[in-house]
């Protein structure tokens, strides 16, 4: 399965609107059990999440996993940080081009592969709000050409 396939459990839309991706990786994650199962239900925000790096490991901060509902008192704290299993050489890349080029890393997407719960995070640039408004632009043209199109053949 290429990277980034899967049954899709969450998408951080507001990525690909905030920030340039440049690079992606895809990173295994340590889960409990309770978790993998409001996981697997699909009960997972990436919206405020982000990527930081703390002794030569990867963690990944604020992502809300909802506890599950037949949990019981070994039930999970929902925004607890959670490891990142990555290759050392995976990480030292990430940890140059944060702090040599000023970019940040931030999950894209979390998806099940082959029964794991996997994090497709993006080594990205932010963009000025030009930027912004430029894309929004290119976006609404796209959508208008696609409904002239529609329209005349119809």
């Amino acid at each position: 399965m290429a990277k980034g396939t899967g049954k899709v459990l969450a998408q951080n839309k507001k990525a690909s609107h905030d920030y340039f991706i440049e690079e992606t990786i895809e990173a295994g994650m340590v889960l409990t059990g309770t978790e993998i199962k409001s996981v697997r239900g699909a009960r997972v925000q990436l919206k405020e999440a982000y990527i930081s790096v703390m002794g030569g490991e990867a963690w990944v901060k604020n992502m809300h996993i909802s506890p599950f509902d037949q949990g019981n008192r070994f039930n999970h704290d929902p925004l607890r940080e959670r490891k990142l299993l990555l290759h050392k050489k995976q990480i030292s890349e990430l940890v140059g081009a944060v702090k040599r080029d000023g970019y940040t890393i931030v999950p894209l997407k979390m998806y099940i592969k082959d029964g794991y719960a996997k994090l497709l995070i993006g080594l990205a640039k932010g963009k000025k709000d030009y930027d912004k408004r430029h894309d929004m632009k290119k976006k609404e043209a796209k959508r208008d050409m696609e409904r002239a199109f529609k329209d005349r053949q119809q």
